[in-house]
C-alpha cells in the first residue's frame, strides 16, 4: 500500500485504485450480507423494508463522516441514497409487499 504522495507515476496510481475498489466491494458484499439479515428479522417481525427515520438516520450519519473526511456531503449522500434504495429492494425481493406490514415512517 502506497500513500497518494507515494505514488510517482499512473501505474502506482491505478494500482492503488484498483486496491481500494476491491475493497469497497468486499464491504458492499459485507452490507448486503447484513441487509438480508434485516429481511429476515423484519420479516419475522412483521416490518416494512423502508422504516424511512432509519433511512434519514444513516444519510445523517454518512453526511458527518463525509465532512469528517473532507468529501462533499451532497455527493457522499447523494451515492448513499442509491444504496439504500438498492438496500431497500433487495429486502423487499425477500419480505413481499410493504402494504403487508407495519408502517412506522
Amino acid at each position: 500500500m502506497n500513500t497518494p504522495q507515494d505514488c510517482s507515476d499512473m501505474a502506482d496510481i491505478r494500482a492503488e485504485i484498483d486496491r481500494i475498489d476491491a475493497g469497497l466491494v468486499r464491504l458492499l458484499a459485507e452490507r448486503a450480507a447484513y441487509i438480508d439479515r434485516a429481511a429476515v428479522i423484519k420479516a419475522v417481525a412483521g416490518l416494512p423494508a423502508r422504516i424511512t427515520p432509519r433511512v434519514e438516520q444513516v444519510v445523517a450519519n454518512v453526511r458527518d463522516h463525509a465532512q469528517a473526511h473532507g468529501l462533499s456531503p451532497d455527493l457522499v449522500e447523494m451515492l448513499w441514497r442509491r444504496l439504500i434504495d438498492w438496500s431497500i429492494a433487495r429486502e423487499e425481493t425477500r419480505l413481499g409487499p410493504d402494504s403487508d406490514r407495519k408502517d412506522i415512517r
